[in-house]
């Protein structure tokens, strides 16, 4: 399973660059869309200025509400990247954005409308049993601190050997949560009571030794997904997107994805297996 992850992983990041995207939104802390679900651009952030909710004319008019008067609109954009296929043989299709603009109302310029809680705001994603179950005997086992909260930060916390994870809420696609979860289980790996990988400074100091443990927790977790059944093809390119942008600080040397890929092994084999017998298995790298 590991030397096909590898592969793969390796397959993805010859094909060029891949842009890479945070697999969550915040938690609503700047302007959003109310009828997308989701905060708007950091350009549209900035055009918008105040935080909130924000609403264009018809659909005010469709949640039975109105415009105040005298309030103006602001204007927000997006784009839509187009493909024109090309008519000869020998020359590649061109693709170019087309944009778009529109207005839109914040929700205090409103009346007769009532802004969404928190929770409302939140599209429910049913969980994997596999995967929880992995977490969950992860946890229990090891005893590392397990944060789901909404918030906009994920991360292992090797000091007080904690896990933070953004709420399953705030992802549009399960593998997405799952890859983030396991991405920081794969970090918690290296404790000192554990595989013991995290010498002093992988997670801070060191620019070269991160790299390298960022890539062993990206591989880890994309064969944690692999195992689970949750993994999908979005979330697999941007495993391999996170991994191409760690490799640039390492002058693109693809034999670290060989050594991370062992690693990441260990790693993997260490939370499928640390409930076996009761015990934790794996000992110290």
């Amino acid at each position: 399973i590991f030397s096909l992850i590898t592969d793969r992983l390796i397959e993805e990041l010859r094909n060029g660059v891949i842009p890479w995207h945070k697999p969550w939104f915040g938690t609503w802390n700047g302007a959003y869309s109310r009828a997308m679900g989701r905060p708007y651009s950091l350009a549209n952030q900035l055009l918008l200025a105040e935080p909130g909710e924000y609403l264009t004319f018809n659909q005010i008019n469709a949640l039975g509400g109105r415009v105040k008067s005298g309030t103006r609109a602001k204007q927000v954009f997006f784009y839509k990247i187009c493909t024109k296929k090309s008519e000869n043989e020998d020359e590649e299709d061109r693709t170019f954005p087309i944009f778009h603009t529109y207005y839109v109302f914040h929700i205090n310029q409103t009346e007769g409308i009532k802004p969404l809680s928190l929770e409302e705001q939140l599209e429910f994603l049913a969980p994997c049993e596999d995967a929880e179950k992995v977490i969950d005997d992860y946890i229990s086992a090891s005893g590392v601190g397990f944060n789901v909260i909404l918030s906009d930060r994920a991360f292992y916390n090797h000091r007080e050997d904690s896990i933070t994870i953004p709420a399953i809420e705030q992802y549009t696609d399960v593998a997405d949560y799952y890859s983030t979860t396991f991405h920081e289980i794969i970090h918690s790996t290296g404790h000192k009571d554990r595989l013991n990988r995290l010498v002093r400074g992988a997670l801070q100091n060191d620019r070269e030794r991160y790299a390298k443990e960022e890539l062993i927790a990206e591989i880890g977790a994309a064969a944690l997904c692999h195992h689970c059944n949750v993994e999908t093809p979005d979330a697999f390119q941007n495993s391999a997107a996170y991994i191409q942008g760690w490799l640039e600080a390492l002058e693109n040397d693809e034999r670290l994805v060989m050594s991370a890929s062992n690693k990441a092994q260990k790693a993997v084999d260490f939370v499928l297996n640390i409930n076996k017998n009761n015990e934790i298995i794996g000992g110290r790298n």
